[in-house]
């Protein structure tokens, strides 16, 4: 029977679950394979940070992702579609894994996430167009 994400230890079945699927994927597991100098050991660590900080406010993650994805945005033009792929896996992931409050938080945050990232990476490349 499954039951909700109430921990480290289920954000770092989540967490690794779901890259395995990304890693997988035909349509951004290129994007994570192919980037030059991506270190799985050192990424998923702050992904369970992140993750964790989601979803229970710990304060263990510190970063700047928003950075990252701009600068991944300039090497793999991220697109709508990469977006509703990354969404579409890590929902099939919590609900393999998990059902409850945290595990339906879950799903409605990363969507809330991928729409700002989308947003602020567009914006980004439009400002670039602009400015040349």
């Amino acid at each position: 029977m499954k039951k909700d994400i109430s921990s480290i230890h289920d954000i770092k079945i989540l967490v690794d679950a779901f890259y395995i699927k990304v890693r997988e994927d035909e349509k951004i597991g290129p994007i994570f394979r192919d980037l030059a100098g991506f270190d799985w050991e050192k990424h998923l660590p702050v992904m369970y940070g992140f993750f964790e900080n989601m979803l229970f406010y710990t304060g263990a993650y510190i970063g700047n992702p928003m950075q990252l994805h701009k600068h991944i945005n300039r090497i793999f033009p991220l697109t709508a579609a990469h977006f509703t792929k990354w969404i579409e896996l890590f929902n099939d992931t919590v609900d393999e894994l998990f059902t409850g409050k945290i595990a339906e938080q879950a799903k409605q945050r990363i969507k809330s996430i991928a729409a700002v990232m989308q947003l602020k990476i567009q914006n980004d490349t439009s400002s670039a167009d602009k400015i040349f």
